[in-house]
């Protein structure tokens, strides 16, 4: 099946196909918040499939508050059963959300790249306003960079906001390859990087990865 959303994609499942998916679960019937997910307008989340997932499906994630464990539940479903897809959200509309000690590093990285989305426990805190941040948590970014952009300057940026956050700054550089970790792409030289897709991770030499440019 070729794929229909990137990962981290955020998709909500209609009410009627959520209900259908918790008849055919009894497993979750215990898991708090999971039963009323949909009827709530939160999202899910596109992930990587699993060997057992049915091609024909739409691969989905739905991560559980800390207090609850922080539970990665693994479930799918048909592409008609989602009613909408949308981006991570954009860290300039995350922000809001976040522990106030954040905002100095979060200001710095949105001028640093204003198109930067948001990833992990500060997007569910900011979709479901429920409580995912914790004292240990990271920020998780993702940037996209366009066609022939500059990512040494974006990735000199990044580990100088970096040195100086009261967080842990994680996340993912895109191109058309696939994603990759910004730290291993930094500290990678010459070397191959590990590329993340939809369906697959694999090592390609960083020259190899920027021959195209970014997109």
């Amino acid at each position: 099946m070729p794929e229909i959303f990137p990962r981290h994609t955020m998709v909500k499942p209609s009410p009627r196909a959520w209900a259908a998916l918790m008849a055919q679960r009894p497993d979750l019937a215990n898991e708090p918040f999971v039963a009323g997910w949909a009827d709530a307008d939160y999202p899910l989340v596109v992930r990587r499939p699993l060997c057992s997932d049915d091609p024909r499906t739409v691969p989905l994630g739905l991560p559980l508050p800390p207090a609850q464990g922080k539970h990665r539940i693994a479930v799918t479903l048909d592409p008609d059963d989602i009613l909408r897809a949308d981006p991570p959200p954009l860290l300039s509309a995350a922000a809001v959300s976040a522990p106030a000690c954040w905002r100095r590093c979060i200001d710095q990285l949105i001028r640093l790249d204003p198109t930067a989305r948001v990833f992990g426990s500060l997007a569910w805190q900011h979709l479901t306003a429920l409580p995912y941040l914790s004292a240990g948590s990271d920020l998780d970014l993702l940037w996209y960079l366009p066609p022939g952009g500059d990512v040494d300057t974006l990735l000199e940026g990044i580990t100088a906001i970096d040195e100086i956050a009261p967080m842990r700054i994680d996340g993912e550089v895109h191109n058309a390859a696939g994603a990759v970790q910004w730290r291993e792409l930094r500290d990678a030289g010459a070397d191959g990087v590990v590329v993340k897709g939809l369906r697959e991770v694999r090592a390609v030499s960083r020259t190899d990865l920027f021959a195209g440019g970014m997109q």
